[in-house]
């Protein structure tokens, strides 16, 4: 598993300590993780919840009147120093 894979699913764990149940996704250039976030969640959680996602290298927060409150964090996975890193037509 990719570095980012083991934070993310670090992530994960903690956010599901806190009890929010947690999806991970692997794309192409990051290992995502979202959590729904239940509108009762208290002021200490939000804190603990912070402090999760302050792990990764980005993080938001989706709120809709239909879908609720999705948290998000992104972890970006770790280029290749050598190689075809741009891929076709990359210029370096």
């Amino acid at each position: 598993m990719p570095a980012s894979g083991v934070t993310a699913a670090a992530i994960a764990a903690r956010l599901s300590a806190i009890g929010l149940p947690t999806r991970v996704e692997e794309h192409t250039r990051v290992t995502t993780v979202e959590a729904e976030v239940p509108e009762t969640l208290s002021a200490e959680s939000w804190r603990e919840v912070l402090d999760v996602v302050a792990e990764a290298d980005r993080f938001g927060l989706l709120a809709t009147s239909l879908s609720g409150r999705t948290l998000w964090a992104a972890v970006r996975k770790t280029v290749p120093t050598t190689g075809d890193v741009g891929g076709p037509g990359y210029q370096r």
